[in-house]
């Protein structure tokens, strides 16, 4: 079933994987609720009013889809977009819910070690480790805060990626190649949202 979507993304240097995800969501792109092209052109407006216009568009979406690019850190409106997603906001006695949240690590220079590097364990398994420096609180308070956590191996307790995490990492290419199953994912952990420690404020 397609979800109401929203992407958070900085425009600089994420618009293409934006439309890239769009084309791949074929005709459940209907159900996007973010800017487009065809937006209206809000740079010299006040903040009020951007902040007013975003609100109306994340407002009745389920699913946020946050693009983690190299500078992400450096828009004025990613952090505040996640934490209106996570909380539950009520308008004219409707409340729409906490979002489910899934991260795309955007892939630079051909790969992704800019942001994520993988390590071997003692065990055997093989384990991701991310720079956390490069994105904001909020994305680091919802990761690995699973409760009770399920370790995927007891030996080196490491955890399933997908599942660990409210807000979990996945690769641009891995992503892309079937976006809806990470939309579902994501949608599911937010019914499910008191398996999570959740952190809602930035």
């Amino acid at each position: 079933m397609a979800r109401k979507t929203f992407i958070s993304y900085k425009y600089s240097e994420a618009q293409k994987l934006r439309d890239d995800i769009l084309e791949k969501l074929g005709d459940d792109a209907k159900f996007y609720q973010g800017e487009t092209g065809d937006s209206p052109d809000l740079t010299d407006t006040t903040t009020e009013n951007i902040k007013k216009n975003l609100k109306d568009m994340m407002y009745n979406t389920s699913v946020t889809i946050v693009i983690i690019s190299p500078n992400i850190k450096s828009s004025k409106w990613i952090d505040w977009e996640l934490e209106y997603c996570l909380k539950e906001i009520t308008r004219k006695e409707r409340t729409s819910y906490t979002n489910g949240i899934v991260a795309v690590i955007q892939k630079v220079d051909g790969g992704y070690g800019w942001f994520k590097s993988l390590n071997q364990q003692l065990d055997g398994c093989t384990t991701s480790s991310y720079s956390s420096h490069l994105v904001y609180d909020i994305i680091n308070n919802n990761r690995f805060n699973q409760e009770p956590k399920v370790y995927s191996c007891d030996k080196c307790k490491c955890v399933t990626e997908a599942t660990a995490s409210y807000i979990s990492y996945i690769d641009e290419d891995t992503f892309l190649n079937d976006p809806n199953k990470y939309i579902e994912i994501a949608f599911d952990k937010s019914e499910n949202y008191k398996n999570y420690n959740l952190t809602k404020q930035r």
